[in-house]
């Protein structure tokens, strides 16, 4: 189901208009979920950090065992030749992904090489810097290595989100942080998080349990550059009750102020205004159109 308009499919070697079909019942990836993807944005006529997104869909295949059959600039290629269809500075979701098509063993492992590969593009609009979440805690966890494939960002992993934002949402709140097996905070269940104390920056550091991802490395770079201490820490919920600013960092939106977590509640401050205004001049700037 599309959430966004305007959608056209890259398949089987060319651009359709539309949610293209792209996928058989007795593929892999329809009854077994090998199925990865990954997203970026087109915004204002810029599309900030596309290769890394494309590469990092490829180390999510080979996680999964799928074997990537399009190179990363071979990808940002066929994105741009898609997104030359749209009008200009129209918003577009960009979402390339990879199935499994064959299964080997028993069925189960994928076969190498038997790869479906797709882009989707929508057209969907980015929010306004002043639209803003809530956060509340949730009993699911972040699964580990040994358990699940939290090393790939796969559809496999998105029914547990789904099921904390549902209880989230069922509890009055946007979105839900998330604790990792060991009970400290990791993400939430959408997008990564950072905390602001005393004017300096705080995020979960990457421990394996969550994708570290594209923007929030993007806004760790830009604000150490600005000045502003950014510290990738072990953090516990108290820790978030006892911050000044809480922000979401994600692909989606690129900054999400929050406003409360609980019953704690948050301004929309100065760091998390600061962190769009350089994100934004950064996706502008002649340096992210070589990044």
């Amino acid at each position: 189901m599309a959430t966004g308009t305007n959608l056209r499919t890259y398949f089987e070697g060319t651009w359709h208009q539309g949610d293209t079909p792209i996928m058989r019942a007795a593929d892999h990836g329809a009854w077994l979920g090998t199925t990865v993807f990954d997203g970026a944005r087109m915004f204002e006529g810029v599309t900030p950090d596309l290769a890394a997104h494309c590469a990092r869909v490829n180390r999510s295949a080979e996680a999964l065992m799928i074997t990537p059959t399009v190179s990363a600039d071979d990808m940002v290629a066929i994105v741009r030749e898609g997104l030359a269809l749209y009008p200009a500075g129209a918003p577009v979701y960009i979402r390339p992904m990879y199935w499994a098509i064959e299964g080997g063993h028993m069925g189960i492992v994928p076969e190498p090489n038997s790869t479906g590969f797709a882009v989707s593009l929508e057209e969907i609009p980015m929010a306004a810097a002043t639209d803003s979440t809530t956060l509340t805690t949730t009993r699911f966890r972040r699964p580990v290595l040994e358990d699940a494939v939290v090393n790939a960002k796969a559809g496999c992993l998105y029914p547990n989100n789904a099921r904390m934002l549902a209880e989230a949402r069922a509890k009055g709140f946007g979105n839900a942080l998330v604790a990792d097996a060991l009970g400290n905070v990791a993400e939430t269940a959408s997008a990564n998080v950072f905390m602001v104390r005393d004017g300096e920056v705080f995020t979960p550091i990457a421990n394996g349990t969550f994708l570290a991802g594209i923007t929030r490395a993007r806004h760790i770079a830009n604000l150490r550059a600005d000045g502003v201490k950014v510290h990738e820490a072990v953090l516990s919920f108290d820790d978030f009750r006892a911050a000044d600013e809480v922000f979401l960092s994600g692909n989606f939106n690129k900054v999400t102020p929050v406003t409360a977590f609980d019953d704690r509640q948050y301004q929309h401050g100065p760091i998390t205004r600061r962190a769009r205004e350089l994100y934004w001049d950064w996706a502008h700037s002649d340096a992210a159109k070589t990044a």
